[in-house]
């Protein structure tokens, strides 16, 4: 099996760059990257009331967001700086309600080549093991890195 590639980045260098390519976004402060390693990450959606959809539960374009963000990391945390590499397939399967609460999106890239990478994503609460989303993704990533 071969070896992950070195991380391009630190935790703390990935944070501030994804602060300066998308300000909008990282100063809301709804998503915080908690770890990255070899081929993976950990993000955590910090609840807010407005990620809740009627009935009281975590909406799912929030999840989706979070699952998108979570392999984004992952993958930028390998290539380093990146902003073309872009999502071109993800698929999400809903398989419970998260009550109101932070949710965590734990990332880790099944194949980073050339051109692609794929990877998957497990969300649950913050407070427990229970898996309520899994997602699959596929990014293209730039010739030019």
């Amino acid at each position: 099996m071969d070896a992950a590639p070195p991380l391009a980045f630190a935790l703390d260098e990935l944070r501030a760059y994804l602060a300066e390519i998308f300000p909008r976004a990282w100063s809301a402060g709804a998503h915080e990257i908690e770890a990255i390693g070899p081929l993976a990450a950990r993000v955590r959606l910090n609840f807010h009331a407005d990620h809740l959809r009627p009935g009281g539960t975590v909406s799912g374009p929030a999840m989706f967001a979070l699952a998108d963000i979570a392999l984004y990391v992952a993958i930028l945390a390998q290539i380093g700086r990146a902003p073309l590499a872009v999502t071109t397939n993800l698929s999400i399967n809903f398989l419970r309600k998260p009550a109101p609460g932070d949710l965590v999106a734990e990332a880790r890239l099944m194949k980073l080549g050339k051109r692609l990478a794929v990877g998957e994503v497990a969300i649950r609460p913050a407070d427990s093991a229970e898996l309520v989303a899994h997602a699959v993704g596929t990014y293209s990533l730039s010739a030019a890195r």
